[in-house]
């Protein structure tokens, strides 16, 4: 159960109050909700929701939050780090301090028992002092544990020592403390590695931006930017808003956002306007919060408040992903539900094994110790989270944005993935792709006209004619033509030079001429279209100058992504597309796609994603988090392209590839079947340790000093073991 405080506009009555708790109480995982004049309490069941959910139920009630509070964010310094006030001027390593002390002083009762003429008390109050270094983190932790009425593993870590003191095992009981404390200083610490890649995005922002108002530049806060304001982003400086270049051209680090390791190139968008859909900006005027301009001066329009920027959705959903458990955590965490309590039976049990076996109390009492050590499953706590955090930080540092757990394992076990075309394994824009004259017309002539009549045109196809045109002839001089006329279902027809010139298919010129078209042309034209491409025939007066033809062409990457996921071991990809199948097979002949399936309504694809299912297994869809989510949604795995461009991709996607690149898809394949590797690992050794000892200290073969030196160094072995994954690398 989780906790969220949410600030909001003042409620005027109580009768508001009441409507909004109603509204609230009745959403999906809302558990209770409590409404005041400036406030929200909630608490709402993460199996059943998030918080981003729960705070979508919340603008929806009709109130505007001003800001969000979690209780495990408030308490989650104390929770790790268990530092009382008067000690945090050592600064967050103190548990860390607390432990080195601890053992230098073991180390020196040791020591001292070798030393001849050193009273024989002084080792055991060396033991104590270590003891009380070991054991002080670990009894606040306990104190707060029984006050909720908890009896967790440092509660019984600390009446194991006790128990060991109480033996006059002051040596095995200091040994215990140590080790243990030892072991969650550095637990914690690595917890803490694995999350600065997470936590380094909520510095991103920069706290006040340079706004352009009434002729003068004024700094303004971020959280007080308006929608529509110009603000000046100067040479090496961070990027205070997501927004559209007006002004300037420079080159832009994205990889604190996207991962690209390459800056990227932007120009200004002079036509913009803020009515527009933001996804229709392409990337080189578009700019996110957070990224770091290169050497030019930018103006930027802002699109987007600070709470709404690809920046603090991105920090939402990673901070959500944290929260949420992988099947293999759920399954850890059922066993200990069971372990714990039969534990404590057992160790029970052993202190009175003196009444039926042939020993004294102290022998039963050391022996149900040294098991209670034993069988503490601290190693089996840590080893799934421990894996799954510091796979989730290691794929954003790769612009890749895993959601949780549950798709960190799911998606090192899939059989087969499908791909929408358009935008993911296309370009998603139309390419001019070839420019074919007839007789004695050359190709720059025919690319002249093209380019001279589609420029007045406002189809989509004639901007790519326009600019793959002059982008050949290496000009924009061209002088346009005029007086267009749209012919519809057929083309355009416009003048030229003194001529009549029209563009467009078989049908125009059969109407035109009376005639079939030339069968040099209608033979071209046929090869083309089989091809994937649209084609247009270009005629000038009584004559036919040639063909040009554009298509969607298919991602740079395209290929070689396949190519890997194919040696990786997907037999099955499958391509979904509206499309019609022509298209959808040549498209998926000259990439590598195994299953092209074309003319698919967005019903359509949920249902092959279903067959697929239950044909294969596990599926991951890939597609851009909009037309496609229906699909996702019923996948093993949904995968959302261009999620810095689309918050429906990053609401729906199980896993959000943020730079919109294709081949980081092999990379995060690879990295949860590494973490899947270690989590597996991390439960063998975790498991095997506890099977191993259990046995041994309850026949009394092994006593509580290895026992301790075994059931810590576990622990320690399955985090450094899960710390690995940070420095994971493809291969």
């Amino acid at each position: 159960m989780n906790d969220l405080q949410v600030e909001i506009k003042r409620i005027r009555t109580p009768r508001e109050a009441r409507r909004v708790e109603q509204i609230l109480s009745r959403r999906p995982g809302i558990v209770s909700v409590s409404a005041s004049a400036g406030t929200l309490q909630l608490k709402w069941d993460a199996e059943k929701t998030n918080k981003s959910a729960v705070l979508k139920d919340v603008e929806k009630s009709g109130v505007e939050i001003l800001h969000t509070k979690s209780k495990d964010e408030e308490t989650e310094y104390h929770d790790h780090e268990h530092i009382p006030a008067y000690l945090r001027f050592l600064g967050e390593n103190t548990e860390l301090y607390f432990a080195i002390t601890s053992g230098v002083f073991w180390v020196a009762g040791v020591v001292s028992g070798f030393i001849s003429g050193i009273p024989p008390n002084i080792p055991m109050i060396l033991y104590i002092i270590g003891g009380f270094f070991g054991g002080f983190f670990t009894f606040i932790t306990a104190g707060q544990d029984i006050l909720r009425g908890k009896f967790e593993i440092d509660f019984l870590m600390l009446f194991a020592a006790v128990g060991a003191g109480a033996l006059g095992k002051w040596g095995e009981g200091a040994l215990l403390l140590f080790l243990f404390s030892l072991g969650h200083a550095l637990e914690h610490y690595a917890m803490k590695r694995a999350r600065k890649s997470i936590a380094a995005l909520s510095d991103l922002t920069p706290p006040v931006a340079l706004v352009k108002r009434n002729g003068e530049v004024v700094e303004v806060p971020v959280q007080q930017l308006d929608l529509g304001d110009i603000i000046v982003v100067k040479p090496n400086s961070i990027i205070a808003a997501d927004g559209v270049v007006v002004m300037g051209n420079s080159a832009v680090n994205q990889a604190p956002i996207t991962g690209e390791s390459v800056p990227v190139d932007k120009r200004a968008h002079k036509e913009w306007r803020l009515q527009e859909e933001v996804s229709k900006l392409s990337a080189e005027h578009r700019v996110f919060a957070g990224t770091i301009n290169g050497s030019g001066v930018l103006e930027v329009k802002v699109l987007k408040k600070s709470k709404d920027s690809t920046l603090a959705r991105l920090i939402t959903l990673v901070k959500e992903a944290e929260t949420q458990k992988s099947p293999t955590q759920h399954l850890a965490d059922n066993f200990e539900k069971y372990y714990v309590p039969i534990v404590l039976l057992v160790v029970l049990l052993l202190l009175g094994a003196f009444l039926v076996i042939d020993e004294t109390f102290k022998q039963s009492f050391y022996r149900a110790m040294s098991v209670l050590i034993a069988a503490s499953p601290c190693a089996l706590a840590i080893s799934t989270p421990s894996a799954v955090l510091a796979g989730i930080a290691r794929a954003a540092r790769q612009g890749v944005l895993i959601k949780g757990g549950r798709p960190l394992e799911d998606l090192g076990g899939l059989q087969a993935i499908a791909f929408d075309k358009t935008g993911t394994l296309t370009e998603g824009k139309p390419t001019l792709t070839n420019a074919i004259p007839f007789g004695d017309t050359t190709k720059a002539h025919l690319l002249e006209v093209a380019v001279a009549v589609e420029g007045l045109s406002d189809h989509p196809l004639a901007a790519a004619i326009v600019a793959g045109g002059e982008k050949e002839l290496g000009r924009t001089d061209i002088t346009p033509a005029g007086n267009l006329q749209a012919l519809t279902a057929r083309g355009i027809r416009a003048d030229w030079r003194g001529t009549t010139v029209h563009v467009g298919n078989r049908r125009l010129f059969e109407e035109l001429t009376g005639e079939k078209v030339p069968a040099e042309i209608d033979r071209e034209m046929s090869q083309l279209e089989t091809g994937g491409h649209t084609a247009m025939i270009i005629h000038q007066g009584d004559k036919y100058l040639g063909i040009i033809s554009v298509m969607d062409v298919a991602r740079p990457e395209a290929i070689a992504t396949l190519a890997a996921l194919k040696k990786m071991g997907i037999k099955r990809m499958i391509m979904l597309t509206g499309d019609n199948q022509k298209v959808a097979n040549a498209i998926a002949e000259s990439i590598g796609i195994t299953d092209p399936l074309g003319s698919l309504l967005p019903e359509e694809k949920v249902k092959a994603i279903e067959r697929l299912k239950l044909e294969v297994g596990n599926v991951a869809m890939v597609g851009d988090g909009v037309n496609d989510a229906p699909a996702m949604a019923r996948s093993t795995v949904g995968i959302a392209m261009g999620a810095a461009g689309s918050d429906v991709a990053l609401e729906t996607a199980d896993i959000a590839l943020m730079a919109d690149k294709l081949d980081n898809l092999p990379f995060a394949i690879g990295l949860s079947r590494k973490a899947k590797q270690i989590i597996k690992q991390n439960l063998i050794i975790s498991l095997g340790m506890v099977a191993i000892l259990v046995p041994l200290t309850i026949v009394g073969a092994v006593a509580i000093g290895p026992a301790v030196v075994g059931h810590e160094g576990s622990t320690l072995v399955v985090v450094l073991n899960a710390l690995r994954l940070l420095r994971y690398e493809q291969k």
